[in-house]
């Protein structure tokens, strides 16, 4: 068996899916990546997709999975909308990463009136609420071209994951933790395969971490709950252990003026997701989601 990985060209995408191919050769199964352009490295405006932006670094990779073009397809979870596609699971989801964001600067510094390049509404959101002196600026590209740009001065800092530097090998010299809560699936690969394969499906599932699967469907139910799929300041990060699944969750305006924080413990990912929200709707979140959805 020889199995064909459709993956995203970026080298942050090569590089996760060439994590799972090492998994899967170290089990003895032989694989190759298929990368493939999508409507997110083209430059596609979020409302190329139903999916919103998340959409737009996905299509065509799932397509190409429902097709029969590859046999299985990697994803960066936190880039997946709430529900799978039609005839498409997440077989398995290696052990998560760090999944923290962290703040990257020239110098260590960040004074006040300086400016912060993210294109995350949840970061700028956050970043707003715990830095009122800061100013946030739209930041895009892949990681190389966002700390390029750091450098040549067209931000004083950029917000990038954790998990991404650390695959890519880089370690900047001033990176500090930021105290803000994650994406939804940050940190964490997704490995697709078709819903009907079982053969491929019974392979795939020898990579499976229980706990970071529990830990991502708990954090996709949230979304599914919430009307997630599109680009909104919504922040949740379960952890898995014997005593049950804890969930803290968070839903801000974009300026960072109201933000509704929740904590939750269940005995389930599905208890956790709708007792967070039910938790964030009770406190508001509802409101502030449909007025960012207009």
């Amino acid at each position: 068996m020889k199995l064909r990985i459709g993956t995203r060209r970026s080298r942050l995408a090569l590089a996760q899916a060439r994590e799972v191919a090492d998994r899967l050769a170290a089990i003895g199964i032989e694989s190759e990546l298929v990368p493939m352009v999508t409507s997110g490295d083209l430059g596609a405006p979020s409302t190329a997709s139903p999916a919103g932006v998340k959409g737009l670094f996905v299509a065509e990779i799932v397509r190409a999975l429902q097709d029969g073009e590859v046999d299985l397809a990697v994803h960066s979870a936190k880039d997946l909308p709430a529900h799978d596609d039609e005839g498409v699971v997440i077989a398995a989801v290696p052990p998560r990463a760090d999944p923290s964001d962290l703040l990257v600067t020239r110098d260590g510094v960040l004074p006040s009136g300086a400016t912060v390049g993210t294109s995350s509404v949840r970061r700028r959101a956050q970043i707003l609420r715990w830095r009122r002196d800061v100013l946030v600026a739209d930041l895009r590209g892949n990681v190389d071209t966002r700390l390029r740009k750091l450098e040549e001065g067209e931000v004083d800092a950029a917000v990038l994951a954790a998990a991404g530097l650390a695959r890519l090998g880089l370690a900047p010299s001033h990176a500090e933790w930021l105290p803000i809560v994650p994406a939804p699936g940050q940190g964490s690969l997704a490995v697709q395969a078709r819903t009907a394969e079982m053969g491929t499906r019974g392979v795939v599932a020898a990579l499976d971490h229980t706990d970071s699967h529990a830990a991502l469907d708990a954090e996709r139910s949230l979304m599914a709950l919430l009307g997630g799929g599109c680009d909104l300041p919504l922040g949740a990060h379960a952890t898995v252990d014997a005593d049950g699944v804890r969930m803290v969750a968070i839903v801000a305006t974009p300026d960072g003026e109201r933000l509704v924080r929740v904590e939750v413990e269940a005995g389930s990912p599905e208890e956790a997701a709708e007792r967070a929200a039910a938790q964030l709707l009770a406190e508001g979140a509802g409101d502030i989601l449909d007025a960012v959805r207009r």
